[in-house]
């Protein structure tokens, strides 16, 4: 991909976004051959990285994806990371929360999945739903007892904006201390995600991705696309930034996000341990043990 295709997918800091603004179908000058290529070349790539970077342990990556249903987390997850060494990376789905997180503040089960590191982690939605879909249903704040939240009228501009700033505090932390924050909103159009609803229904061995919640919360989509357009305004950041991939071609869409994960490691002076004289002696004195073996 080349870097002119880049600058297309990035939600530039401190600058007001609309999702309209990024194209759906956008494809550069490749086609499908030349992306299945391409990702393969993409996945080999990381594969060799991730050796280097287990071992150098010096960073963590974490990768969030968020998206409107069908718009291909799942396949992307498990296009982009297929290879790599299960002992270095981890994936976590956040869905509704349960009792015990409901008694802590929101991030506090996000915080407990963070990647170690040497180590890749990836949230499949993550702690943006707490500015996304709470921002369509805030009456799901209303379990979390926030102190001065007693109905939906307390919930105003104030209050989601201190959300982004919390949210960019943290990841600003976390980015200081060595975790490289890459975020993906794969930008599926609405008529897509309707083909790709209605093929969930007309295909048997696809009837199990159906949920009429899904139906449900199409029809809030321009809330949606507004609380997105709002997120990608307050918080994508140089440290943490927004990617808007379009969704509407998947292998384009895979390729894209394998592209920026490999880029951005591979800015990284990423190195094997040096070896101490003490350790050099002993790598010297067990070989001559096993040589000298019968």
């Amino acid at each position: 991909m080349k870097k002119s295709y880049m600058k297309k997918l990035v939600a530039k800091p401190e600058k007001k976004h609309k999702v309209s603004d990024f194209n759906t179908d956008f494809t550069g000058d490749l086609d499908k051959e030349d992306c299945e290529a391409l990702l393969r070349e993409s996945v080999e790539a990381m594969i060799k990285i991730q050796d280097v970077f287990y071992a150098d342990n010096r960073y963590s990556v974490l990768l969030v994806f968020q998206a409107m249903d069908a718009a291909g987390k799942d396949g992307t997850i498990k296009h982009v990371m297929s290879g790599l060494n299960p002992q270095g990376s981890q994936v976590f789905s956040f869905k509704q929360p349960s009792a015990e997180e409901l008694d802590h503040d929101f991030m506090w089960r996000i915080l407990k999945c963070l990647p170690e590191r040497g180590r890749i982690g990836i949230f499949n939605r993550s702690h943006y739903e707490e500015v996304l879909v709470t921002k369509i249903h805030p009456e799901i704040l209303l379990n979390q007892q926030l102190p001065g939240i007693e109905s939906v009228d307390d919930i105003n501009d104030k209050f989601w904006k201190k959300r982004y700033r919390q949210i960019n505090d943290i990841e600003r932390y976390l980015s200081e201390n060595g975790t490289i924050i890459l975020k993906f909103f794969l930008n599926v159009s609405k008529e897509e995600q309707k083909k790709r609803f209605l093929e969930r229904l007309n295909e048997e061995d696809k009837n199990w991705k159906f949920s009429l919640s899904d139906i449900k919360e199409r029809k809030h989509w321009d809330e949606y696309m507004k609380a997105y357009s709002d997120v990608f305004t307050h918080t994508s950041t140089e440290y943490a930034p927004w990617y808007i991939i379009p969704a509407d071609q998947k292998w384009f869409m895979r390729y894209a996000v394998s592209k920026i994960i490999v880029e951005r490691l591979e800015e990284l002076d990423l190195q094997y341990p040096r070896l101490t004289p003490s350790k050099r002696n002993e790598i010297i004195e067990g070989k001559q043990l096993l040589e000298a073996e019968d």
